[in-house]
């Protein structure tokens, strides 16, 4: 396995901004830039980047990563709406077997492609809650934009485990 420890340091907003909570990584890693430059400044590593919904353009940025933060929308039929969860790198699944759609291709298969080319990072972690409303329009719902702190700390957290700040 290639442990790239050089490798980029990226949190990773995913989501459609357009469908309301499904764009909540977009929002948090815009959040989470903003928290970090008023504590640290901009003497960080970290690239903060917003994935928005494009799938398999998102390889080569995976596979250059030794850490990969993600933050994202995350459904679970054990949690409840505005539910704040975190998946550890072994927890997060790397393949799903339905499909939306033939012409999509969702983020676990991106990293499940990364990981069969041997191109995995070596920290990743997903952060990121259940989301109330996915209707069109938007923006974050109140429940969703309460919860938003915790998954700003949440991540931040993370990024002082790995020692990317301080």
């Amino acid at each position: 396995m290639d442990t790239k420890d050089t490798g980029r340091k990226i949190v990773l907003g995913l989501g459609n901004t357009l469908n309301k909570d499904e764009g909540l990584g977009v929002f948090a890693v815009s959040a989470l830039e903003s928290h970090l430059k008023e504590t640290l400044g901009s003497d960080t590593e970290i690239e903060f980047l917003d994935g928005g919904a494009l799938g398999l353009n998102l390889l080569p940025w995976v596979e250059e990563c030794s850490h990969l933060l993600v933050l994202d929308s995350m459904i679970s039929r054990f949690s409840v709406p505005g539910q704040v969860m975190e998946l550890a790198k072994d927890e997060i699944p790397l393949y799903r077997n339905i499909k939306m759609s033939d012409h999509q291709i969702t983020f676990q298969e991106v990293l499940g492609l990364a990981k069969f080319r041997d191109k995995f990072p070596e920290h990743l972690h997903l952060v990121g809650a259940q989301p109330v409303d996915m209707s069109i329009g938007y923006g974050i719902s109140p429940e969703i934009e309460a919860v938003m702190p915790e998954i700003v700390q949440r991540a931040e957290r993370v990024l002082r485990e790995w020692k990317l700040i301080v």
